[in-house]
């Protein structure tokens, strides 16, 4: 698994595609910073980081869209499937490669908190908080979005599938207040990543919000494995 995951985070870096995310996701996020902390003169983060959950959105999708849909394109998937591991690992390892350069992503709060040290004292608990809440969505979204990416062999279809799903996901917590049947709108609400997301954002580390992330994680990462194990057999 090890093996596998190092092999997909250098991948990203052996083609434009990881310099291209953290470049895009740097920009945007300086952005941001100098907008909403720099500019107004203020220790918090929070629209910061409310103003990047849509890059995040468009991002993970790059990111995911070649997990498997080149592998399949390119038929590499079929030494993938004979490998002496298991297709758990296999999957493991792939999306722990696409989580870690994410990571690398979100590395970058912390040098804009360390600046805004020089203007005041920034709540580190909400900072870390926040974060958590970060890491903890955008591993959500890349299992689904590896998900779909092992469903079909071209990567633009990926993309664009992934980015829908986003989006949607993204105004889940709006559609919730357009509807006007109660137990429809409770349901949206609960799967609402932004109303889960928004919990950490307040420096509250709900233990159900933490149990949700982590279980659409494992959900889409089991239909995953469920996905190359039919392949395998068939």
């Amino acid at each position: 698994m090890t093996a596998i995951m190092k092999r997909e985070l250098g991948s990203y870096f052996n083609s434009a595609i990881g310099y291209i995310v953290l470049a895009v996701f740097y920009f945007f996020s300086g952005l941001f910073f100098y907008l909403y902390c720099l500019l107004s003169n203020t220790e918090s983060m929070n629209y910061l980081f409310l103003s990047m959950l849509m890059i995040v959105m468009l991002i993970i999708p790059v990111i995911t869209m070649r997990s498997f849909s080149e592998e399949k394109k390119q038929k590499t998937d079929q030494a993938l499937l004979t490998a002496p591991v298991s297709l758990t690992e296999i999957v493991l390892g792939k999306f722990l490669g696409a989580f870690l350069l994410f990571c690398l992503c979100n590395a970058i709060y912390l040098l804009y908190a360390i600046i805004l040290m020089f203007y005041g004292t920034p709540d580190w608990a909400v900072l870390f908080s926040t974060l958590l809440g970060m890491l903890l969505m955008g591993g959500a979204l890349i299992a689904i979005d590896m998900f779909i990416s092992a469903l079909t062999e071209s990567q633009i279809i990926a993309v664009v599938i992934s980015i829908g799903v986003g989006l949607l996901i993204y105004m889940l917590d709006s559609l919730s207040g357009i509807f006007n049947v109660e137990w429809l709108t409770n349901i949206l609400h609960s799967i609402s990543f932004d109303a889960h997301f928004t919990n950490f954002i307040n420096g509250i580390i709900n233990l159900n919000s933490v149990v949700f992330f982590l279980s659409v994680i494992g959900v889409f990462l089991f239909l995953c494995v469920r996905v190359f194990e039919k392949r395998r057999w068939s």
